[in-house]
């Protein structure tokens, strides 16, 4: 089927190009009914904009890249469908992309992006956070980019992030209103900022209940991760009455050789989580775990990156905290 070109429709009509591109980009200097006859007559022919045209014109590629950690927990996928309700109905197109939780391949997904000319970026950054002197060579180019839940504090650039420090003290203080007083974090990769912010909640709950400063253990966000600290514990016999972990899936992979060893949850040992997994309900017994708006953290982040992009005059980085709610259920809460 031949594509059908604005000379096309000018040859119809035996009128200028110029006069269609007019009457296609709503010009002011062309008759009403002019306009109104070219662009019906436009599509009866079958006629659609070049899109790269288009973009070219408007100096814009109407893309926006997101990058993100990984897709195997619902967290990212439900934080990218925010985003994209905002920019799609803007009319952007989304490019997305995953480390896999390696810095290398981060940087590529990075590059490779640029090399599409994004109009912005949306990032969630790995958890080696290797890249801070690229991300900072990107923010000094002028490319917008704003940064979610894995955040660089010292990078000047907008930020959506949840408060973690304050749903850790909620989580560990459920825990310790449970009657627990031997309770063990799995904390996440050191060098995120959520994870020493998830640990500093967890030291402030307790503090308030004067008891003395629980066990924490790094454990990457994963289910192996989870399974592996687990098997430690085991193994040294230095099992706790509690755990809070720093992520649902490690959580649940704690859980699974906990019960596999012949431990009862939460008889034996009370389990939370965080980041309220699609899991966490449907696992035996259901996890408790914190809940994060997922869909306001995309749209959020979204909103913020449109505003920079069409922003002329001085921007100012903004960095918006979201809140969020623990969801109790079985796997905490004490048996008599």
């Amino acid at each position: 089927m031949k594509h059908i070109t604005i000379k096309d429709v000018a040859r119809k009509l035996k009128v200028s190009v110029s006069t269609v591109s007019r009457a296609f980009n709503d010009k002011y200097d062309i008759r009403a009914e002019t306009k109104e006859l070219i662009l019906k007559t436009a599509k009866e022919m079958g006629y659609k904009p070049n899109p790269i045209a288009r973009k070219l014109i408007q100096q814009r590629s109407l893309n926006i890249g997101i990058l993100v950690p990984e897709f195997i927990n619902s967290f990212f996928p439900e934080v990218i469908i925010g985003a994209q309700e905002i920019l799609i109905e803007k009319g952007y197109q989304v490019l997305i992309m995953q480390s896999n939780e390696s810095a290398e391949i981060e940087l590529k997904n990075l590059e490779t992006m640029l090399d599409n000319m994004v109009d912005g970026l949306i990032v969630s950054l790995c958890s080696e956070n290797k890249n801070i002197e690229r991300y900072k060579s990107i923010i000094e180019s002028g490319t917008p980019i704003v940064f979610f839940n894995r955040v660089i504090e010292e990078l000047p650039a907008s930020k959506v992030v949840f408060d973690d420090y304050k749903w850790a003290f909620f989580a560990t203080e459920h825990l310790i209103v449970q009657g627990h007083r031997d309770i063990v974090h799995f904390s996440g990769p050191k060098n995120l900022t959520l994870s020493k912010n998830r640990s500093q909640g967890f030291d402030a709950a307790h503090r308030k209940y004067k008891i003395s400063e629980g066990k924490k253990i790094t454990c990457g966000f994963s289910m192996e991760e989870g399974e592996r600290v687990a098997l430690e514990l085991i193994e040294k016999n230095e099992i706790p009455t509690a755990i809070f972990a720093a992520s649902d899936p490690s959580a649940i992979g704690a859980m699974k050789v906990f019960k596999e060893h012949g431990y009862r949850i939460p008889n034996d040992i009370a389990i939370v989580g965080f980041s309220e997994s699609s899991l966490a309900e449907h696992i035996a017994p259901p996890l408790t775990s914190v809940s994060q708006p997922t869909g306001d953290i995309g749209q959020t982040a979204a909103k913020l990156l449109l505003d920079q992009i069409e922003t002329t005059g001085l921007f100012i980085p903004q960095t918006i905290i979201l809140n969020g709610r623990l969801n109790v259920r079985e796997s905490s809460i004490k048996v008599d």
